[in-house]
């Protein structure tokens, strides 16, 4: 079995939302403008039926831009989501974690429908050169999608009093019918049903219309019954500026056939300037000669790696101002009944732990109970940072006095992985702890997409990073390793990672449930290498990454950043040694030549740095112990050819 299907069970660590079968209405939400008013309307129809709405934020590019230019739009859209929430607090909606970015709606859209089991699915409509994709497409839309659809011009008024229903006898009428009724009751309205006869009905369409005409006799919500001898274009242009609302049926062509679709009517009224209408299309399976046409109808762009990657920027990329909420950060963490655990790996940083852990309790912890702990892992400090630790009364350790049956070596990876053995949460975050404009974004941030999509295994930090020069502040000007050695080497061996901002970031969280199934580097290439870890077992769409705006830190020497470099290319090494099953590196490669300068001369001084391996920590009998793991499976992970249980390495 491989990797990613013995791993798969992961993804069901939160308990999903159980997909009712009761009636359920799809609204996909563009933007802010038509969004409460067509949930409302969703609502209604749901509740006459005892259903349900799942809302689906969805972001339309244009072909011709790449999905990443939907990135800010996305972030918009959960915006959105998150106000919709609040406004309908209570009410049975379901709002899909996942944006969706899309240069053609339609595919996604499908997905859901026959996902969620949707019985209607509530769509906007734009006059055509207002919203292009919409605009053009809708036709092509309706003879697609597996439901009925109610396609809504304009913006419905919040008080009906009057509703206009245009009837033919069409196979649409009940639908017609159903939604109008279900609106009326919600508002308190009436129903004008409105029957023209200036072409000959069908006979089918004649007792259609006697059935209703018997209906409206008897029900209340049915004012009036008008029979006009005008065509029903004219008819309903008469009586529009009696009526609040109108809603009709589409037109009877058969589906893909092209503008005949969203009928001729509607056509007409959008481009009189008609101020709001509704049309509603019963569903009718294609025609067999055009079942199969729907995914062939644009060709794909240059690469797959592109679309993937692409698409993973903009629906994985967050804000933490998505996520400044705390108070709502906090419900979720309830509902799902898990802790959180914040860790902070220090090496003499007494000149920023005191403000980093003050600043951290007092936001998330005694204003607004977000962690559960916060823990200091100290790798060796001679300076204050543990006395300044304890002062706070924040439990302190030494790496090295953690699980020392396995050894200690030196290292930022050995002091994470040996942290999972002592800190208890659900969720692990570290953060850097050299950090001088520390905020609570940094954790808050990080920990903010794991609370809010249970799909997310992983979450990594990105901001700005000024670099100091000559005692001035350049902006965007650290990172050096990761834009000249990290980025270069993501894209060239493991592209679908090269849409990872700043992989070599500090600040980042996961589910403990899948930290502790990864092996962790430990020295320089922790960062690395557990984002490829990740990707291989967990796939790209369990990893997000949030934007944590401006981050200042104690820059590295040259000499140190090359250091770092040649731990991380290694990692790189021993991954794709691994994929490939090939020896690409032998001992001697793993030194480093150092260049020392002398006022008038150079010598070479040589380093052994080599970023060795400690293994996924459930394999630990003391760590599965600890933390009462006893029914876990040792197939899940690939470990034991090449571990030595006498050093806890893997060779």
């Amino acid at each position: 079995m491989g990797k990613k299907k013995k791993i798969n069970k992961l993804r069901s660590l939160k308990p999903e939302i159980a997909k009712s079968r009761a009636y359920t209405v799809i609204v996909p939400i563009l933007d802010k403008e038509q969004a409460e008013r067509i949930v409302q309307i969703a609502l209604d129809l749901a509740c006459s039926r005892n259903g349900r709405v799942v809302l689906v934020g969805m972001v339309l590019v244009s072909v011709e831009k790449s999905l990443t230019t939907g990135t800010t739009q996305a972030q918009a859209s959960r915006a959105i989501l998150e106000s919709l929430r609040t406004r309908f607090e209570g009410q049975p909606i379901y709002i899909k974690p996942r944006i969706r970015v899309v240069h053609r709606p339609w595919q996604s859209l499908t997905k859901v429908i026959a996902k969620e089991r949707a019985n209607l699915v509530i769509l906007p409509w734009r006059p055509e050169g207002t919203e292009p994709l919409f605009a053009m497409e809708l036709d092509q839309l309706l003879g697609h999608l597996d439901c009925h659809v109610v396609v809504v011009s304009g913006i419905v008024p919040e008080k009906l009093r009057h509703i206009l229903m245009p009837i033919r006898g069409s196979q649409e009428t009940p639908l017609i019918l159903e939604v109008a009724l279900s609106l009326a009751k919600a508002a308190d309205a009436g129903i004008t049903m409105l029957y023209a006869t200036e072409e000959d009905p069908s006979p089918t369409s004649r007792r259609t219309y006697k059935e209703l005409a018997r209906i409206s006799m008897k029900h209340p919500r049915i004012k009036q019954e008008l029979r006009v001898a005008d065509n029903a274009l004219s008819a309903i242009l008469d009586r529009i500026d009696r009526h609040d609302l109108v809603i009709m049926g589409a037109s009877e062509a058969a589906p893909g056939r092209g503008s005949q679709a969203i009928g001729q009517i509607p056509r007409q009224l959008q481009l009189k300037d008609i101020e709001s209408f509704i049309v509603v299309r019963t569903h009718q399976p294609p025609p067999l000669g055009e079942m199969g046409k729907w995914d062939k109808q644009e060709p794909l762009p240059a690469t797959q790696t592109s679309v993937v990657v692409d698409k993973w920027f903009a629906e994985n990329t967050f804000n933490s101002e998505e996520f400044k909420d705390l108070e709502r950060l906090v419900a979720m963490k309830e509902a799902q009944n898990v802790t959180i655990s914040l860790g902070l790996p220090t090496l003499n940083e007494e000149k920023t732990i005191g403000k980093i852990i003050k600043t951290v309790q007092n936001w998330l912890m005694t204003k607004i109970p977000l962690l559960d702990e916060i823990v200091l892992i100290d790798s060796g400090s001679t300076d204050y940072t543990v006395e300044i630790a304890r002062d706070y009364g924040i439990p302190v350790y030494q790496h090295s006095d953690i699980l020392p049956q396995y050894d200690s070596f030196r290292g930022k990876g050995e002091a994470l992985w040996k942290s999972l053995h002592v800190l208890n949460g659900d969720l692990i975050a570290w953060i850097d702890t050299d950090i001088v404009n520390i905020h609570p974004r940094f954790v808050y941030g990080i920990l903010g997409p794991l609370l809010r999509h249970n799909t997310i295994q992983y979450v990594k930090g990105f901001y700005r990073r000024p670099l100091k020069v000559d005692g001035s502040l350049q902006a965007g000007g650290g990172g050096r390793v990761t834009e000249l050695v990290a980025r270069p080497l993501f894209n060239l061996f493991y592209p679908e990672l090269s849409g990872i901002v700043q992989p070599l970031a500090g600040e980042y969280a996961g589910q403990r449930a899948v930290l502790e199934r990864l092996p962790f580097y430990i020295g320089y290439g922790v960062e690395t290498g557990l984002l490829l870890n990740l990707v291989e077992c967990c796939g790209i769409s369990s990893i997000a990454q949030v934007d944590l705006r401006r981050r200042i830190h104690r820059n590295q020497t040259l000499g140190a950043l090359s250091r770092m470099a040649f731990a991380i290319i290694q990692v790189f090494i021993d991954h794709l040694e691994r994929r490939q099953k090939v020896e690409l590196l032998s001992e001697v490669n793993r030194t480093m030549k150092i260049i020392r300068y002398a006022t008038d001369s150079y010598t070479l001084e040589e380093h052994p740095i080599s970023d060795q391996r400690r293994p996924p920590i459930i394999t630990i009998p003391e760590y599965r112990a600890r933390h009462g793991i006893t029914d876990w499976d040792e197939t899940e992970i690939d470990w034991q050819e090449d571990y030595d249980p006498e050093e806890g390495l893997m060779i």
